[in-house]
């Protein structure tokens, strides 16, 4: 009797705030990512890979579930994704798989605020519209980490079996790193933070808390850290039974940029070209608003929100970024070695992508936030996959991260279940379905009252292979650009009398993507 196939391994590698032009996979020119460039080209590289949401933990909850964030509930920053949510790495468990996670997290709130939702009885103003389901929505506050040496997640953790969490970014990370570092290297604890940082007095980005030069050593950073624990993991999976599914979660390159020892200054900001946008006019409100704050000296460039940044702090951010980069890349060569030495590589699927991007001197602008220009929507997708020899090398299709949940259930022959929004690209990669979709969404919805706005800012956005369009709430403004015949994104035709077919076409598009993608999770009730 012929034996069934052994279900493949799965090794997934997230970056965080991490754009797709930035990989020499994707034609930067300056950048070196030759492990991951290699993964590309051994593989399948989407060109068109967007994200469900340009925020940290609603798109990361949305890569878990399939779902978009208006489905699964955790909208945005500090609004935890349901401990009763079904993700496809709990049916990956079911099935049979070892699940393990190393690296961040950020499916629940991870700062040192309690979560806002769900509220105890006595902090309601008035009863919530939506009852919270049952759960602990603390497992990942910063505070209680650094608190105590014992602080530890529920398991399986959102279907993760194991957890090996570095929660935060640049040095100042918590979670299990800390304690190992607590433990094995206290005087490099005690580096940490830009007030025992190397002095640079010669990056502006010092000096308003977006950047600085770690004491930590490179091989106990915390993207090195990751990389020996991951490599831990697949020695452990080497000759075992059951397959596995293995995330490894880089915090970096994010904001605060804070690359170790030789990264720092690998890449030169007086080397580095501004974005082609940079000084680009005429721009909507929001923008033009944000440049204002810039030009008469209010900007407030110390915080986690957007900001119009100037010319050197563009140059630098994008060298310290490309810094990090390459660290990350190093330590995925790193497990790639190991995969291949294990000789694990010829049963396991390679996965590279990131939760969002960042503007990085686009059009002026630093960081992340409600305006959906392409550095920060459009993220790195490969793949590559062993036992298939026979597909495409890439393609400009429109696909989205919640894509990613039914795409690695189908390769691993697991049932996907009722809700997922998404779609398996395996016919794409393959070469049996020209495309995907003929229109993609993407929802955010803010935090903050900013840029002009009255309110907290509510934005969806419909690409279609040609055009952007972005609609906000409670304005009567809104964007819309022609990508083929400007990429950049540098003239807005929303109000342009010549674009008005293509508006009302793609408004009606937009709408009928939310109707299509309204949860159709539970079935109703059969009738009576």
């Amino acid at each position: 009797m012929q034996s069934t196939p052994r279900q493949p391994n799965f090794l997934i590698i997230v970056t965080d705030q991490h754009r797709a032009d930035h990989l020499g996979a994707y034609g930067n020119k300056v950048v070196r990512t030759p492990h991951i460039d290699g993964l590309a080209a051994g593989g399948f590289r989407a060109d068109a890979m967007y994200v469900a949401t340009p925020i940290c933990m609603p798109n990361r909850a949305s890569m878990l579930t399939g779902r978009y964030p208006s489905a699964h509930g955790a909208r945005h920053n500090g609004i935890a994704l349901s401990t009763q949510a079904t993700t496809f790495v709990d049916l990956l468990r079911e099935a049979g798989y070892s699940t393990g996670l190393v690296g961040k997290a950020h499916f629940q709130n991870m700062t040192d605020h309690p979560a806002q939702w769900p509220l105890r009885a006595e902090e309601r103003l008035s009863r919530e519209a939506f009852e919270a389901p049952l759960g602990r929505y603390d497992q990942e506050r910063r505070d209680l980490w650094l608190g105590r040496d014992d602080f530890d997640l529920d398991y399986p953790f959102y279907g993760f079996e194991t957890v090996d969490l570095v929660d935060d970014h640049a040095d100042i990370v918590h979670g299990h790193y800390r304690y190992w570092l607590r433990k094995h290297y206290p005087e490099v604890e005690a580096l940490l933070g830009p007030e025992q940082a190397i002095a640079a007095p010669e990056y502006e980005l010092t000096r308003i808390g977006q950047a600085w030069r770690t004491r930590v050593p490179e091989a106990l950073h915390p993207t090195a850290y990751i990389a020996d624990r991951a490599i831990e993991q697949l020695q452990r999976h080497a000759g075992a039974t059951k397959p596995f599914f293995l995330a490894v979660s880089f915090p970096d390159p994010h904001h605060p940029f804070t690359p170790p020892g030789k990264y720092w200054d690998m890449y030169s900001p007086d080397e580095i070209a501004l974005p082609a946008s940079f000084n680009v006019t005429g721009e909507p409100p929001h923008v033009s608003w944000l440049k204002e704050k810039r030009r008469n000296g209010t900007a407030v460039k110390h915080t986690p929100a957007l900001f119009s940044c100037s010319e050197r702090e563009a140059r630098e951010a994008i060298s310290l970024n490309y810094g990090s980069i390459t660290h990350i890349d190093d330590n995925v060569g790193r497990l790639l070695h190991e995969l291949t030495r294990l000789g694990l590589d010829k049963d396991t699927i390679v996965i590279f992508t990131s939760d969002h991007g960042d503007y990085l001197g686009d059009h002026g602008l630093m960081l992340k936030g409600p305006i959906h220009y392409q550095g920060l929507i459009r993220v790195p997708f490969i793949w590559r996959d062993p036992r298939v020899t026979r597909h495409l090398t890439h393609s400009a299709s429109l696909t989205s991260t919640v894509d990613l949940a039914p795409t690695i259930l189908e390769r691993a022959g697991v049932a996907p279940f009722n809700g997922i929004q998404g779609k398996s690209m395996l016919g794409l990669m393959g070469g049996a379905d020209a495309s995907l979709r003929d229109a993609l969404m993407i929802e955010e919805e803010g935090q903050r009252v900013m840029m002009g706005f009255k309110e907290r800012i509510r934005c969806r956005t419909l690409l279609d292979g040609q055009c952007r369009l972005t609609l906000y709430d409670g304005v009567q403004w809104g964007e819309l650009y022609d990508l083929d015949a400007d990429p950049l994104e540098m003239r807005n035709l929303w109000d342009s009398a010549a674009h008005a077919g293509p508006r009302a076409r793609m408004l009606e598009s937009l709408a009928r993507t939310m109707l299509e993608n309204v949860d159709k999770s539970p079935y109703p009730s059969a009738l009576a």
